[in-house]
């Protein structure tokens, strides 16, 4: 049995590829709009960069730790969209929407605590 397909799935080819970061820069620019967190911690990745590229550090070393800030906000924009997802499903309080949105959260807070601490090791063997 032939499974629906979306009529919003693209196309292949150099459309498709347009078409997808398109639609990131519109995740991006929504998410700056509507995700107080996605600003705080988009703040805190330019911030962070522009320290980790004066850092002196090797060159792999400022990219663990940009890379760090740019996997905070990977996760917190899947967060944002299972928050959005579970929010169209029904606004009415759950235990499954409550579990959705907490392990979403979680994983910020691990992906947080994972850059902490690898910032912490970086700059604690530089300077230390």
């Amino acid at each position: 049995m032939e499974q629906p397909v979306s009529e919003f799935k693209s196309k292949s080819g150099l459309k498709r590829i347009l078409s997808a970061f398109f639609y990131s820069v519109d995740g991006l620019k929504s998410a700056w709009r509507h995700e107080h967190a996605f600003r705080q911690e988009l703040m805190l990745f330019v911030f962070g960069g522009i320290i980790a590229m004066f850092l002196p550090v090797s060159a792999f070393q400022k990219l663990v730790l940009i890379g760090v800030l740019v996997l905070v906000l990977i996760v917190e924009l899947i967060n944002s969209a299972i928050e959005a997802v579970v929010d169209r499903i029904s606004l009415d309080r759950h235990p499954l929407s409550k579990n959705a949105k907490d392990f979403g959260s979680a994983a910020v807070l691990l992906a947080c605590l994972l850059a902490g601490a690898t910032w912490a090791v970086v700059l604690f063997n530089r300077f230390y």
